[in-house]
């Protein structure tokens, strides 16, 4: 049996945005860009239970989005730029934007799912426990 009181001290909120191991806050988390490790190097954590679905995407462009197009109807009413100034900023603006908060917002999300030791939902039925 594993002992867990020897990473008591790990925030693993803030392992998982640095893209390290929830639970020892040492190993890497990520095998590439976004996708996961099989297991920390470090103290052996099994991340295939991690499963952050579209979570990161969704609201990283939520958010990006929000940002982009607030700041693309500023500058078309403030300065009334060239199509092509459009078409070229903000892809490239919202691209920036994106990817490395992409990242960030996965492995803090692992992070949480490994604080609050979150699990597949399931339906209980009565008479079922």
């Amino acid at each position: 049996m594993l002992d867990e009181s020897r990473y008591a001290g790990v925030d693993s909120a803030k392992a998982g945005l640095r893209g390290r191991c929830p639970r020892c806050g040492e190993g890497p988390l990520f095998a590439g860009f976004l996708r996961l490790d099989k297991r920390c190097e470090e103290c052996g954590l099994d991340y295939t239970p991690f499963d952050t679905a579209d979570g990161p995407a969704f609201f990283v462009m939520s958010l990006v989005g929000f940002l982009i197009v607030g700041l693309a109807l500023y500058v078309e009413v403030a300065y009334s730029p060239s199509v092509f100034v459009h078409l070229l900023l903000w892809p490239i603006l919202a691209a920036g934007l994106t990817l490395p908060t992409l990242r960030l917002s996965k492995g803090l999300l692992i992070g949480l799912q490994y604080r609050n030791k979150a699990e597949e939902g399931r339906l209980v039925r009565r008479g079922e426990d």
